[in-house]
């Protein structure tokens, strides 16, 4: 059954604003937020529940295919006013539709970590894009999983969505609430852990070799990985630098230790 909605200061679209805005209000609730077609279809193909669906009338007339596919999907369907969607909606140019996701557990799946794949690990990354653009790549190249370590930014955040291109909604997600808790959980497991370091007197990136059980951690953008984390990995490795760069960005530094690891 569809309801439609035309008042802005309804409590539906009120608690979808709260979604959007509040990584907090995700966490309280276990749900997040996704805009447009295609993030919102792959929510579905990638087998999310969707808990609420809203489009406008032109969005129905567009993408008539996806919006049907949505509305079937969704346990609450609602169709609103462009005033009412501008109100709710998070990018410049909407399409029209938005769908209220049930957040994936990513705590208790961490048991399928296994030391016959390759993953890449962030710790305390904190932009959403970079985070995002992390998960693209990683599913291009065919890591295996992306582990989240201590305060890194909303994986199920808007920004990082979107940077993601529907690349988190299939690359399987962890998280470990700091380093110490992952080491030990990697030793159970018979992985190895390397951190990415900008350091000239660490292992040389085009020097090394991966083998499967390997875990690439890359750190915060601003300040690299924690000293605990150099400490306690297994190898340190970096990047060579030829030109005046000091460093490279979180982002374009994951996607060449992670072309480096699926060789």
């Amino acid at each position: 059954m569809i309801t439609k909605i035309t008042a802005k200061d309804n409590k539906k679209i009120k608690e979808t604003v709260k979604l959007f805005s509040s990584s907090k209000q995700r966490k309280v609730s276990g749900l997040f937020v996704l805009e447009g077609v295609r993030l919102c279809t792959d929510a579905v193909n990638s087998g999310i529940k969707i808990k609420i669906v809203f489009f406008t009338e032109s969005a129905k007339e567009k993408y008539d295919e996806s919006v049907s596919l949505l509305v079937n999907k969704a346990e609450e369907a609602y169709l609103v006013t462009n005033d009412v969607f501008a109100k709710i909606s998070d990018t410049v140019s909407p399409q029209g539709v938005i769908a209220v996701c049930v957040m994936p557990d990513i705590e208790s799946t961490r048991d399928i970590i296994s030391a016959g794949e390759r993953y890449i690990s962030c710790e305390n990354v904190s932009d959403p894009s970079n985070l995002g653009a992390i998960s693209r790549t990683a599913e291009a190249l065919g890591v295996s999983g992306m582990i989240l370590i201590g305060n890194c930014c909303d994986p199920f955040g808007p920004k990082a969505q979107r940077a993601s291109m529907g690349s988190m909604l299939r690359l399987p997600l962890f998280h470990f609430d700091d380093i110490d808790s992952f080491y030990e959980f990697s030793k159970c497991k018979n992985l190895t852990l390397f951190a990415s370091v900008v350091d000239k007197d660490a292992e040389k990136l085009n020097l090394s070799k991966f083998k499967n059980g390997d875990v690439i951690i890359i750190g915060n953008e601003g300040n690299g990985l924690s000293a605990r984390a150099k400490d306690i990995c297994d190898r340190r490795i970096t990047i060579p630098i030829i030109g005046r760069a000091e460093s490279f960005n979180a982002a374009s530094a994951a996607a060449i230790l992670m072309w480096e690891l699926m060789k």
